[in-house]
Order: C-alpha cells, then sequence, then structure tokens
C-alpha cells in the first residue's frame, strides 16, 4: 500500500542527491495533491532543474525505475529556462496545481496576466469542443468524455480565478461557488454515471463549451 508522504519524502530525496545544487523545485501535482485520487491514480510529480538536457532525462529515468509504485509515477520535468518562456495560458494551471516540497516556481508567477488566464479558458474550451464533438460522432466512448469533463473542471478553476481572483483546488470545494451551468458541468463531471446518458452529457459539455468559445458564459 502506497504511503504517499514517506513515498515522496524518498523521491526528493533521490532527487537531491542525483542532482545535486542543480533544482530549482521538485514538487507534486494532479489529483493525489488535491486530495482526490483513487488508489491507482498517477502520482504527478514536477522536477524543475537548471537546464535540462536529454543526458538528464536518462539520469532521471534510471533514478525512477528504483523507486517503488514506478507504474504509478509520471509528471513534468523542464529546465528552467524552458518552464519560464513556456506558453503562459498553460502556466497558469501548472502554476497553481503544483505544491512545491523543495524550491519554489514563483519565479514564473508574475508572467501569468489576465489575458494569459482568459486565453487558458478560451484555449480549454476549444478544445472540449472539438473533442466533445468527435467523441459524439465517431468514439462515443464514455471514458473519454469523462476526460473531457476532467478539462472542464480546469476551465471552471480558471473561470472562477479571474471572476474573483481565488484559485479553488478541489471540485467539491469549487462546486458551492459555482451556479448554473457552470455548476452542472462541474456536478456531471463528479458524478458522469449517475449525471445521464452519453449524449446527454455530451450535449450539456459541448453546449457548455460553445458558449464559452463565443463569450456568452
Amino acid at each position: 500500500m502506497l504511503n504517499l508522504q514517506l513515498w515522496l519524502t524518498r523521491f526528493s530525496e533521490a532527487v537531491q542527491a542525483e542532482f545535486n545544487g542543480r533544482i530549482a523545485c521538485i514538487g507534486w501535482q494532479g489529483s493525489r495533491a488535491r486530495g482526490e485520487a483513487a488508489p491507482q491514480s498517477d502520482i504527478d510529480t514536477v522536477v524543475i532543474l537548471d537546464k535540462l538536457s536529454y543526458a538528464d532525462l536518462q539520469r532521471y529515468r534510471r533514478l525512477l525505475a528504483k523507486l517503488e509504485h514506478r507504474e504509478l509515477i509520471c509528471g513534468f520535468i523542464s529546465g528552467r529556462d524552458e518552464l519560464y518562456h513556456w506558453s503562459r495560458s498553460e502556466l497558469f494551471q501548472f502554476y497553481h496545481d503544483t505544491r512545491p516540497m523543495m524550491g519554489s516556481l514563483d519565479f514564473i508567477a508574475p508572467l501569468i496576466s489576465e489575458t494569459d488566464i482568459r486565453r487558458a479558458i478560451h484555449e480549454g474550451a476549444c478544445g472540449i469542443y472539438h473533442a466533445c464533438a468527435h467523441n459524439a460522432l465517431h468514439e462515443r466512448d464514455i471514458q473519454a468524455l469523462k476526460t473531457l469533463f476532467k478539462s472542464a473542471f480546469f476551465v471552471l478553476q480558471a473561470k472562477h480565478y479571474l471572476a474573483t481572483g481565488l484559485y479553488i483546488s478541489r471540485r467539491a470545494d469549487l462546486l458551492p461557488a459555482l451556479n448554473g451551468l457552470d455548476r452542472e458541468i462541474l456536478e456531471s463531471g463528479m458524478h458522469p454515471f449517475a449525471a445521464g446518458t452519453l449524449d446527454e452529457l455530451s450535449e450539456k459539455l459541448f453546449r457548455w463549451s460553445g458558449m464559452i468559445i463565443r463569450g456568452e458564459l
């Protein structure tokens, strides 16, 4: 059984031993950081080095191979300069979702403007709209639809932050702060199999994402 805090400590110690003096940030994110994980959820790690070469990737791969629960480990690794010049609409979610254990991501916080957050919302809605239409026509896969509702949660986080200046990590905490169709979308994503058929859920998500794209919501 995974003892997450013990595992994270060992992970952090292993990364520090391997890349001593080169670490900008070690952290974790995703469903485990939000306290929403299932037993087999991924362990989403974050490692930011002073710079990252392909040889460093190989060193990191060998480090991960020695850790328990290797099959659950995924996440993000980057050089500091690459992250500094990353798409700023993507930095919003990355910054707020990451829980640092060593170092900090504060060097990217001043880069993220209101325009970047609006772009993150719009681009997220565009991706959901397209994928929802594709799935409704072709795959008709409820698991793919569940993934789209997960993406909708991230859009709702950004949308709420833009309106209030508050970033809420957990679905259960965000839900009472929403109303109307936004609330319906989050509720449907939290309980997809109880919320309707594939076509009913798809129609709701398709309508919602289209309204955001058109600036109506």
